[in-house]
């Protein structure tokens, strides 16, 4: 793969700072990490895959509006209407019109129903966050934490979920396949432990 032709924007660094101030105080389940690290990671494997900077940035941004206070429209005044619409796609509705927090199988079962007919740019920040996501896991278990402890459902439900939303995900894009393939292969190894 050739280098690109601008290894850093203005725009990117934005989406890395706005990221970091509005995931401030916010960490990891498990290692405690600061959640900064999720979302770096995230766009790491999508610019090592080959997608384009604003893919790169919906991956820094695919939880801000989901997990602070920032809202799309202000994603949207920021990064433009494209890493809007992704950050939305991968954005659960964690409460109902009350305010209150939705169960957690409810809320993953609508975004699963949601994502059926997502784009490729959503399919492929959420794999990736999948991805991170169980590599994560994957280490944590290696280094003995108590890791099924920290999620708001059993191991088995944690497990279906993952395995879900990747089958769900898939497409015929091969860098999406490859994605979902790295996906199941770490699933397997963390569904042995």
């Amino acid at each position: 793969m050739e280098p690109r032709s601008e290894l850093m924007t203005v725009n990117l660094e934005r989406a890395l700072r706005w990221a970091a101030v509005r995931h401030d105080g916010q960490t990891r389940r498990g290692s405690n990490a600061p959640y900064v690290e999720h979302l770096l990671a995230v766009a790491l494997i999508l610019d090592r895959m080959g997608f384009g900077e604003e893919v790169v940035i919906a991956g820094l941004l695919h939880d801000v509006v989901e997990d602070t206070n920032a809202t799309a429209e202000e994603v949207e005044a920021l990064f433009g209407a494209g890493v809007a619409d992704t950050v939305r796609h991968c954005s659960e509705n964690k409460t109902d019109s009350e305010g209150r927090k939705r169960p957690w199988i409810d809320r993953k079962r609508d975004h699963l129903e949601a994502l059926a007919d997502a784009p490729a740019d959503t399919r492929a920040v959420l794999l990736a966050d999948k991805l991170h996501n169980l590599v994560s896991i994957e280490l944590d278990l290696q280094e003995g934490l108590p890791i099924w402890s920290q999620f708001h459902a059993e191991r088995g439900q944690v497990l279906w979920y993952y395995r879900a939303t990747i089958d769900r995900l898939r497409t015929s894009d091969p860098r999406l396949d490859l994605l979902a393939a790295r996906c199941f292969e770490v699933l397997a190894r963390i569904e042995l432990c």
